[in-house]
């Protein structure tokens, strides 16, 4: 049975938690491992859950080794950060939110789950990325006040993060959705930004240096190309969001 083995026991007051499984411009993956890297964070806790990848992951100059998915707590914020070095499937991210619905209730989390939605962007001139928010479980006024609009066509989030916000609904747990413009074929830092700057900074009052995401574009895009590669052909494992055609 899954699991959530706690290694730093701390107090939180309502925290947010920020989700960051591969998906489409990797935008999740890319904005918590930038979260992780930026602030002071420890590891709370490693995520043991039926259907993730049994692997083991090590971290540069240490010979200490972790599970591929954890979590990470911001010492001087209510700011949870979800780090994954894997795809995973949505069955996985499924058994990963039963794991911690529970642990969610008590803690009285709300989690940011993030989708990219495939758009083609001609380098600078295609402006901004466009940032949408939809939410589950009555956590529409978490995004009050932020500068995300509604989504202005219909879509549906597929992959491991919309496996997240189904769970979230039939379970009724507050959750927000955040559908980005991202890159459909490289890492997309820009769309990484996006997010930071428009909810995760506002929202929880931390400083992430979100301009050096772009500073750094190609550096991480480089880093991050390899797990790009091994999720294509994987749709299924892909975390993002589509437009809906409807006709009359």
């Amino acid at each position: 049975m899954g699991h959530i083995d706690v290694v730093s026991e701390r107090e939180f007051d309502d925290p947010v938690l920020v989700e960051g499984f591969p998906g489409v411009g990797l935008v999740g993956k890319i904005v918590a491992d930038h979260l992780v890297e930026t602030l002071d964070t420890e590891l709370y806790a490693t995520v043991h859950c039926d259907g993730l990848p049994a692997a083991a992951a090590y971290a540069a100059g240490d010979r200490a080794v972790t599970t591929p998915v954890r979590l990470y707590a911001d010492p001087d914020s209510d700011l949870l950060i979800l780090q994954s070095d894997v795809p995973v499937s949505p069955d996985a991210a499924e058994e990963f939110a039963g794991c911690i619905e529970g642990w969610f209730r008590e803690e009285s989390v709300t989690p940011l789950y993030i989708a990219g939605l495939r758009a083609d962007r001609d380098g600078e001139a295609g402006g901004s990325p466009t940032l949408r928010g939809i939410a589950v479980g009555g956590a529409d006024g978490v995004l009050d006040g932020l500068d995300v609009p509604v989504p202005e066509a219909a879509g549906l989030v597929s992959g491991p993060t919309g496996a997240l916000l189904a769970h979230a609904m039939e379970t009724d747990l507050p959750a927000v959705g955040l559908v980005v413009d991202a890159d459909p074929q490289f890492p997309d830092p820009r769309a990484a930004r996006v997010v930071l700057e428009s909810v995760v900074e506002p929202l929880t009052g931390v400083d992430a240096d979100g301009e050096s995401l772009e500073t750094h574009a190609e550096r991480i895009r480089r880093a991050k190309e390899q797990l790009a590669a091994q999720m294509e052909g994987g749709e299924e494992n892909v975390s993002q969001a589509q437009q809906l055609r409807m006709y009359q």
